[in-house]
């Protein structure tokens, strides 16, 4: 089976299901496992240069909305069709986060081949494991499939139990630094299975921006700065964007040294098995606990919480 991918997440269940050997395509942002996907052809592009945009400066690139308006990512159509692929795998999740699906139906339309296309649309944590089971259902793995999804399931349960009975922190994940952004969808549900109370989305929800009086309000116990698709060393270079509002210092969070910048593209923003880990790490991040591998330093950073620190 010849597989595209058309979205980072898909990239990842791919080699979840132990089928990155048949991967012919894939976006420029698949990063997931590193040799796995390193000589897999790019079929994408991005339109901006993130590395040297601030978050403003993106966000107003895309229409003024973290989650609406044009796409990031542009599409090879050419290269696409040369691959022959067999199956596309896509969102209709993110209009920015991805190629949009209809771009990607009508493409495919155009080739002169059988090709499938898939769209996943997870908003919760149960919707992601699913996602295992209906790519490999596909694929020709469906058994593979839901055994993987047990495992993981088995580790999300060793999560909760790890932290039963201890006190839950208040928590508030930022998604996007400017305009401030609540991370929702399945995250809300990354904290409380780690032994946290999400604040400022529900599980499941598509999230809108948040004023800052909002988080003020909130008075959280930890803040998680996660911003969509930066890596922790990209976040850093905007944290005067956080350190510098009216009253950051006089929250609790910041007052018990508990923000910490983590990496949403790897746990936290795609909606791919790796979320089990970011789960992981969100329970040593509250609670001091490893309820699984053990986790680094480079997964849970402190948060400069003064500025120029």
């Amino acid at each position: 089976m010849r597989i595209v991918s058309l979205l980072p997440a898909a990239t990842d269940i791919v080699a979840e299901l132990g089928l990155s050997q048949q991967l012919v395509g894939r976006t420029h942002e698949c990063d997931w496992p590193p040799r796995e996907v390193a000589s897999v052809p790019v079929v994408t592009g991005a339109d901006l240069d993130q590395d040297r945009l601030t978050s403003r400066e993106i966000s107003d690139a895309v229409g003024g909305s973290a989650h609406s308006g044009s796409s990031l990512y542009t599409l090879d159509t050419e290269a696409l069709a040369a691959l022959r692929p067999d199956v596309v795998l896509t969102q209709d999740l993110c209009d920015v986060c991805a190629v949009s699906y209809e771009k990607v139906s009508a493409t495919v339309r155009l080739l002169d081949a059988d090709t499938r296309v898939l769209s996943l649309e997870p908003r919760t944590l149960d919707d992601v494991l699913d996602c295992l089971v209906t790519v490999g259902e596909l694929l020709g793995v469906r058994e593979r499939a839901e055994q993987r999804r047990a495992e993981l399931t088995a580790r999300l349960d060793r999560v909760r139990a790890a932290v039963t009975g201890r006190a839950r922190p208040r928590v508030v994940a930022i998604e996007w630094l400017d305009p401030l952004w609540p991370a929702g969808h399945w995250v809300p549900e990354q904290i409380t299975t780690a032994g946290g109370e999400p604040l400022l989305a529900m599980p499941g929800e598509h999230t809108k921006p948040m004023t800052w009086e909002a988080v003020r309000a909130a008075r959280p116990d930890v803040i998680l700065v996660l911003p969509c698709g930066f890596p922790p060393e990209r976040t850093l270079r905007e944290a005067e964007l956080l350190t510098e509002l009216p009253g950051w210092e006089e929250l609790p969070a910041v007052h018990g040294g508990r923000v910490r910048v983590l990496d949403g593209p790897s746990y936290f923003n795609r909606p791919g098995p790796r979320v089990v880990r970011g789960a992981e790490v969100l329970a040593h991040v509250l609670h001091g606990v490893q309820a699984g591998e053990t986790v680094t330093a480079a997964e849970a950073r402190p948060f400069p919480c003064l500025p120029g620190q």
